[in-house]
């Protein structure tokens, strides 16, 4: 199968322009950016790179198609037409997913039926078989309803993108890792990668990893596996030569400035045993301490973080006092430059300046900004 393919990067709200530049520079010129996607057509060694390579996405759809559907008969019709043969083999397993905003088939149940329904018609018609197993490799398809237009797609990716593999405790991360990448992308640290970083609020050191990752280039899904690598329209050797391109890619021989702290010794456990997982342990320093007692090495840093946002009472003063240190650390290292992502209305107060950017953000369910403070950038050699 060697026709061009319809892909879709699906991406957190307010990211689709952070998607769309990765994107660019891995090479797709076609790009269109959507509300929490962007399409870009592709082939099937592209499904295998977008996956191993994308750091902001949540995940790497194929779209199916797309069309009106105000009642039950047109979805059905419409979903049978597409060619659902070309990918689920006879014993494939294919749930289906859905969601319904403003459109008359608002029963996300009902439509999830129809779809799989319709689905069963035709791998009947090219299989010719009235019984599906479905204990093969999993195809998951979705519907999406949007003012009466139905979107299929099929989910190359399995579990979404921020897991990364190496994060081998369950800990309620407060900062998604394809976040915390963004975060890093919109500081554009990773212009030069040599300049020190550190995360005063490290927890279980999302920020630091995901700094290594691509201050090296380090696919951020090459320790992971991914639901496509087990089907058949896809062979084996594209997966393998994306996974040789990434290994490749690595460059390991930039040397590293990152660390980071955190008040709570338990959460720097977690940290030590993440970057150790994703083979960066001698790369990474971590060390319970407040921020008080912060000393930063180097020269034009960029400490990047996601502090506290204070939900029990009591807690509210402890962190605009930890704001304020963050500002005395800021006049303290004048080349620096400090980013924050909060919800704390008052932080550009406590910290002490505006904020030279300032950019709307999602935390989960949390609005957020992204409050930026640069310092000056480091001299041209």
């Amino acid at each position: 199968m060697s026709r061009q393919l319809e892909l879709i990067a699906t991406a957190p709200m307010g990211l689709e322009a952070v998607v769309a530049r990765e994107l660019k520079d891995l090479g797709y010129t076609d790009t269109k950016v959507e509300n929490g996607r962007v399409t870009f057509t592709g082939d099937l060694i592209d499904i295998c790179r977008c996956n191993l390579w994308l750091r902001t996405s949540d995940r790497v759809l194929i779209k199916m198609g797309e069309f009106t559907a105000r009642t039950f008969d047109e979805l059905f019709e419409g979903t049978k037409a597409l060619p659902w043969q070309d990918w689920i083999p006879v014993h494939g397993e294919f749930p289906v997913e859905g969601r319904s905003h403003k459109s008359q088939l608002s029963s996300v149940p009902a439509s999830q039926g129809i779809v799989k329904k319709a689905i069963v018609e035709k791998l009947k018609e090219s299989y010719h078989t009235e019984w599906f197993q479905e204990n093969g490799p999993r195809y998951v398809i979705e519907v999406i309803l949007l003012n009466d237009v139905a979107l299929l797609t099929l989910d190359t990716t399995g579990p979404a993108l921020h897991k990364r593999g190496y994060r081998k405790l369950i800990t309620e991360a407060p900062l998604k890792e394809t976040m915390a990448a963004a975060l890093i992308l919109l500081s554009r640290w990773n212009q030069n990668p040599a300049r020190p970083f550190y995360d005063p609020c490290c927890g279980s050191g999302t920020l630091p990893i995901e700094a290594a990752m691509i201050g090296w280039n380090i696919a951020p899904g090459l320790r992971r596996s991914f639901n496509s690598e087990n089907w058949q329209a896809i062979p084996k050797e594209l997966w393998q030569d994306a996974r040789d391109e990434a290994i490749d890619s690595v460059r390991d021989d930039i040397p590293l400035n990152i660390g980071g702290s955190d008040i709570d010794p338990k959460a720097i456990e977690v940290a030590q045993a993440a970057a150790k997982s994703a083979g960066l342990a001698k790369e990474l320093t971590f060390q319970t301490l407040p921020a008080a007692r912060i000393q930063l090495q180097g020269d034009y840093g960029c400490m990047i973080t996601n502090p506290p946002y204070g939900e029990r009472i009591g807690e509210e003063k402890e962190i605009r006092r930890l704001i304020s240190q963050f500002g005395r650390i800021s006049v303290e290292y004048p080349t620096w430059s400090f980013f924050a992502i909060t919800p704390t209305k008052q932080f550009e107060h406590d910290f002490g300046r505006k904020a030279d950017k300032r950019r709307k953000l999602f935390n989960g369910r949390i609005e957020c900004q992204y409050l930026q403070f640069l310092g000056p950038l480091p001299p041209r050699h």
